[in-house]
């Protein structure tokens, strides 16, 4: 009965993701989320009694910390045995860079919401801040910090570090791509995110 429940919670969930990602907050409905997972909408608020907004909370923070968790175990493969930093550097990026395309659902929905900021209760957006791109850039900050006090980078400020490393090499395929909406040859990704790289350690390779 337990497994049950949670496998239609995740039905629920699911279903949400998409319509969120492709109606907006304030255009999707309990109903048509209904339909895309394939329940009742008694069913929906059986799970989620709070209707709509809670289930796009729900929607927002579990996809944020999906993602999240692709992102340390980024850093935990390609930072943690630094051999040539700007080679794994240019790993890291790749790797970072890589859930906005298999989480597609969930950044459609993060698209939605920048797009729908000004309608989205102020609550969401720092759930969403908290759970998803603040806590990534303080694990990103830690492992510069670790790399500064290992004499590889000059990084005494590793959050402000990690922001320019993340625009240096992501910020313009994110801005191209749409977040993900759209692709991109490899070849020119590649070169984007050598060429941040390179910009980034710059700044902040120890000399």
């Amino acid at each position: 009965m337990r497994q049950g429940l949670a496998e239609k919670r995740q039905a629920i969930v699911r279903g949400a993701r998409r319509v969120f990602g492709r109606d907006g907050y304030t255009r999707a409905g309990i109903d048509s989320i209904a339909k895309e997972a394939g329940v009742s909408t008694r069913t929906i608020y059986n799970h989620f009694p709070e209707g709509k907004a809670q289930l796009f909370r729900v929607v927002v923070v579990e996809g944020s910390e999906e993602v999240v968790r692709a992102h340390i175990d980024a850093i935990d493969r390609r930072l943690y045995k630094v051999t040539d930093l700007e080679a794994d550097l240019v790993d890291f990026a790749h790797a970072w860079m890589s859930p906005m395309y298999r989480y597609g659902d969930h950044f459609a929905v993060v698209r939605q919401l920048r797009a729908e900021v000004g309608h989205i209760p102020q609550e969401f957006l720092d759930a969403w801040r908290a759970s998803g791109p603040d806590r990534a850039l303080k694990e990103v900050a830690a492992r510069f910090g670790e790399l500064a006090g290992e004499g590889l980078l000059d990084a005494p400020d590793p959050e402000r570090a990690a922001t320019h490393f993340l625009w240096l090499t992501l910020g313009e395929i994110s801005e191209r791509t749409y977040q993900g909406a759209r692709s991109m040859p490899d070849e020119e990704r590649n070169e984007l995110i050598v060429s941040g790289v390179r910009a980034f350690l710059r700044g902040y390779e120890q000399r």
